[in-house]
């Protein structure tokens, strides 16, 4: 594929597969000075189409950083990433790959879930001390398929409502009122 961008393969790798063909997620939002992980499940095709996550206009990701951490959605995605680096916070999903129809977890094959590589992770990444999950998805597969070959980190796991469009059972006041105890994660010190 030559000298294409990640976004550009993974474009080129979309639109050839067919019906439940093997997805693989994006590259982690990271620093090593990060304290916070946040956790999706894997990339929606929208996001995997651009290389950015959260990338549906719909999802409630990026409304709730700018509320939390001045991250909205009207600033570019890189400065977004930046502002969300230096707070401290990580962003990667608990599948490195699975086979998935369409874009909803629903559709994730079980029996084909590769987790990443958590424990790599971690050792680059000693200061994360919480793990949140956007979502059940994520926080059940992060626990059955990637924890058990995790030693004990003192790590504090929380599941907070999916940011997802296709979780419509809560508002965005609500799910910002969730979403807050990431922010108060970042402001201990």
């Amino acid at each position: 594929m030559g000298n294409l961008s990640y976004g550009a393969i993974q474009k080129e790798v979309l639109a050839s597969r067919g019906p439940g063909a093997v997805v693989c997620s994006i590259r982690p939002i990271e620093t090593r000075a990060a304290r916070v992980l946040v956790l999706g499940s894997m990339p929606g095709t929208a996001s995997l189409l651009a290389g950015r996550y959260y990338a549906h206009t719909h999802n409630a990701f990026w409304p709730i950083m700018g509320a939390l951490f001045g991250a909205g959605p009207e600033i570019a995605y890189e400065k977004r990433i930046l502002i969300l680096k230096r707070a401290g916070l990580a962003l990667w999903d608990v599948m490195a790959s699975c086979v998935r129809e369409g874009s909803l977890d629903a559709d994730i094959d079980e029996a084909s879930i590769v987790p990443n590589d958590f424990h790599a992770f971690f050792d680059a990444h000693p200061r994360v001390k919480h793990v949140f999950f956007n979502g059940a998805k994520a926080e059940n597969c992060f626990h059955r398929y990637a924890r058990p070959h995790l030693s004990d980190r003192g790590l504090h796991f929380t599941r907070l409502p999916s940011t997802s469009p296709a979780h419509a059972s809560l508002s965005l006041p609500q799910k910002l009122k969730a979403w807050r105890e990431v922010a108060d994660a970042l402001a201990k010190k």
